[in-house]
């Protein structure tokens, strides 16, 4: 023990690398860089309490959530394990029996108690909890990147069902509209006025703005269930309705800088924790190459009775023991340059996952700001479809024109009120993304260190 502290600073220790970057001051998109304050419950913003509640569901019950929560129980189990390489190893063992040798009978019984230690001379076993500790803070990095994948996932399903709902009513509308000249032209043709071809032509209206009612509900129906089981429901579980979405708010984000996003995101400080993981493996497999220095003490009894330890004998030993391979074929080097080479793939792996993240904050900024204009451009568009079939439908009725004019004007309206609807969506799903891309207001205030705190982030079985 003496030694193993005098020579403690002959610990074998590997740099952590990390990918030098030179990141840019703006996003390429007009974009608010002021200080972001994203809150944590993000969801909130766009005024929807049925939103709310079914994602404070999913916190609790979603199976890949629950899933991602035990791989994190998994982590500081095996953090345990790791540890306990660290600490002396003790044993109790005892025996007794009975031979039978050419007619003569003997018996005997030990007992005997060993302790052994390995001296971390080189900072092997020590790197080895390093690199355990690091992927613990990983796995709890990949809980909150879960928890937000989660988020984002009811809210942009949440969001596809109420625009079937409306584009669904769309649709019923649009039929009863059908139907209500289809009406007219069977009065009209009924006196004369209107020909064969223009009630055929209606009457084919109607029938295509039933058949297009069918695929909606469907995809309504597949919608509510892919989110039901996100939440661990059953796949026909109901929902509230009532809410709408024109009724939900469009929030501002402020983006903050490109360099922010570093310190902002669970999965960019999942990856840069394997960096730490990485270099603690290298420095464990340099290591091994070394002796290792073992001590090992023993006291034991010893009786020639069967079952019994009378008359007993009482042995005591110490030990010290040295080893260093000489020979293994070159596999403790290979492990060496194995290491390195996978230290090599997660740095190169890190600096894709942060040009990905920037990229999804440059597309999510780009798709909401093409989506308000092109929701913008779309509300000319619906009130002039409208005010065509008023008209169209006015002048039909007085013999002005004809019922080909009425079917352009319906076909138009329709597609206007329906990409209204899809527009909507686009918008309040480009906000999802973002908030997403940001991190969704997560905050990484632990300095990835080789001595990571293994309490910096709640675990899901506390929260449980």
């Amino acid at each position: 023990m003496l030694a193993a502290s005098v020579l403690g600073g002959c610990a074998i220790s590997e740099p952590v690398l990390r990918p030098t970057m030179s990141l840019s001051t703006s996003w390429s998109e007009p974009a608010d860089t002021s200080a972001a304050s994203i809150p944590d419950t993000w969801w909130q913003s766009f005024g929807s309490p049925q939103l709310d509640a079914l994602i404070a569901e999913a916190m609790l019950a979603a199976p890949d959530l629950l899933i991602q929560g035990e791989r994190v129980v998994q982590a500081e189990l095996a953090l345990r394990q790791s540890g306990a390489s660290l600490l002396p190893t003790l044993s109790l063992a005892g025996s007794s029996g009975v031979r039978n040798i050419e007619g003569n009978e003997t018996g005997a019984s030990e007992l005997g108690l060993a302790a052994a230690y390995e001296i971390d001379l080189w900072g092997r076993l020590a790197a080895s909890v390093d690199a355990s500790r690091a992927r613990l803070a990983a796995t709890r990095f990949d809980y909150a990147a879960a928890r937000l994948s989660l988020s984002a996932s009811v809210s942009s399903l949440w969001f596809q069902s109420l625009a079937l709902e409306d584009r669904l009513a769309i649709a019923r509308n649009n039929l009863s509209i059908a139907e209500s000249v289809l009406r007219v032209v069977q009065a009209r043709y009924d006196n004369g006025a209107a020909s064969a071809l223009e009630l055929s032509q209606q009457r084919s209206t109607v029938l295509a703005q039933r058949q297009a009612i069918e695929p909606l509900a469907v995809q309504l129906r597949q919608t509510r269930s892919a989110l039901a089981i996100l939440l661990g429901r059953g796949p026909q579980a109901r929902f509230i309705e009532g809410e709408r979405l024109a009724e939900l708010s469009l929030p501002t984000i402020a983006t903050g800088l490109p360099s922010e996003l570093l310190w902002r995101r669970p999965d960019l400080a999942a990856s840069e924790a394997g960096l730490v993981a990485a270099a603690a493996d290298i420095a464990a497999a340099r290591a091994a190459l070394l002796p290792s220095i073992s001590l090992s003490a023993g006291a034991g009894i010893a009786s020639g009775a069967l079952l019994a330890l009378a008359d007993n004998t009482r042995t005591l030993s110490i030990s010290a023991s040295v080893l260093q391979k000489i020979f293994d074929g070159g596999r403790l080097k290979a492990d060496v340059d194995l290491q390195r080479s996978r230290q090599r793939e997660l740095l190169e792996a890190h600096r894709s996952n942060i040009l990905t993240a920037l990229k999804e904050v440059e597309d999510a900024l780009a798709n909401g700001a093409r989506d308000r204009r092109q929701e913008a451009v779309q509300r000319e568009i619906l009130a002039e479809a409208q005010r065509s079939l008023s008209l169209a439908e006015l002048r039909y009725r007085e013999g002005a024109d004809s019922l080909l004019v009425v079917l352009d004007a319906q076909r138009t309206l329709f597609a206007a009120q329906d990409q209204m609807a899809q527009l909507r969506l686009a918008r309040l799903t480009a906000a999802v993304n973002l908030y997403k891309a940001l991190g969704g207001g997560w905050q990484n205030a632990l300095a990835l260190q080789p001595d990571l705190d293994k309490n910096a982030l709640p675990t899901p079985a506390a929260q449980r």
